[in-house]
């Protein structure tokens, strides 16, 4: 974790797979150079496709449907991932584990909701959190799973207006919490934040318009984290990811030094990680929403429409996952 303990600020592998789990990851928590770890459907299917850490697994899961097989490799990594973080989620460091729900219940309220709650209770560890898309059905699964007392991962947050949204389901559900449990610990929830996706969307544009490049989604993540800082719930936490850079245009690292910022958590993958401790950065101070909406109104102008951005982002964001799960599913049936 980023030794300035005075901002709060927190660092998350977005990386995980079952040797690296036993190894580097166990290495990575003793140094205190990271408190959590995020998961998601294309980093499993990196592990589970291309990796010989899990064949005896599968081997010993003939006959098995591909679902099933793939939830029994996902929640051992988690619970593996879990039981290294624990030390961290009892001393009140984060100490978080997410795992998703199928992608392809982004419409589905109840769906997620199940789903969910099984996954939570399969893995049985008390510092996993339960991430789900932020469209309108799942704010529904958030609320629902966070009343029970479920950490929840609210990932694929482009908008302000999904922030917003997380906010209220989060709040609502708190509530409700303490409502039935008056002295139990609050669940945790993150609202991610994704990042750089706007700037290898969008930065080929701004550059034709004489604009800074590499600008819009440091903008726009400050511009939600700002919201989240309002108001001021304390069991709920603004992540920045997708921070990860492509290319040598900027330093691997960029995105979390120019996000660092108080009580927030980044979480990148391991290259990022390895750069981020490499150079000693300071603490940043985001800008004010009159000052990130003035260079809103500059983008306006240069004809990008932001509420399409959003939209598209966050259809590509789900298509992807989608599209990772069913691989998942492909690759598993023909080794079962």
């Amino acid at each position: 974790m980023y030794k300035n303990n005075n901002i709060n600020f927190s660092l998350w592998c977005d990386f995980l797979q079952r040797d690296f789990i036993n190894g580097e990851f166990k290495e990575l928590i003793s140094s205190d150079t990271i408190n959590g770890a995020t998961s998601n459907p294309t980093i499993f299917k990196n592990a589970f496709c291309n990796s010989s850490d899990y064949e005896n697994v599968i081997k010993s899961c003939k006959f098995k449907h591909p679902k099933t097989v793939y939830e029994i490799l996902a929640t051992q990594d988690i619970r593996l991932a879990a039981e290294k973080l624990l030390k961290n989620y009892a001393n009140n460091d984060d100490g978080f584990v997410s795992i998703e729900v199928d992608p392809c219940l982004y419409d589905d309220a109840e769906g997620s909701f199940k789903e969910g709650k099984n996954l939570y209770s399969t893995i049985g560890m008390p510092n996993v959190m339960i991430k789900i898309p932020a469209t309108k059905a799942g704010f529904e699964a958030m609320n629902e799973l966070m009343k029970k007392g479920i950490n929840i991962n609210a990932t694929l947050v482009f908008s302000p207006q999904q922030a917003l949204d997380c906010l209220d389901s989060f709040e609502n559900a708190t509530n409700e919490f303490i409502k039935r449990f008056p002295k139990a610990n609050l669940p945790q929830a993150v609202i991610s934040v994704f990042v750089s996706r706007f700037d290898r969307l969008l930065d080929t544009k701004m550059s034709e318009k004489s604009l800074p490049t590499s600008q819009i989604g440091i903008m726009n993540a400050s511009k939600i984290y700002n919201t989240i800082q309002k108001k001021n719930l304390p069991n709920v936490k603004t992540l920045f990811a997708s921070t990860g850079v492509k290319g040598d245009s900027l330093h691997k690292a960029y995105y979390v030094k120019e996000l660092l910022y108080k009580n927030s958590i980044n979480t990148a993958p391991l290259e990022t990680i390895k750069a981020f401790g490499d150079v000693h950065f300071e603490e940043k101070s985001p800008l004010s929403d009159d000052s990130i909406d003035k260079f809103f109104d500059v983008v306006k102008k240069a004809d990008i429409d932001m509420t399409k951005v959003y939209k598209d982002l966050l259809n590509d964001g789900i298509s992807s996952f989608v599209k990772s799960f069913e691989d998942i599913m492909s690759d598993l049936k023909k080794k079962i």
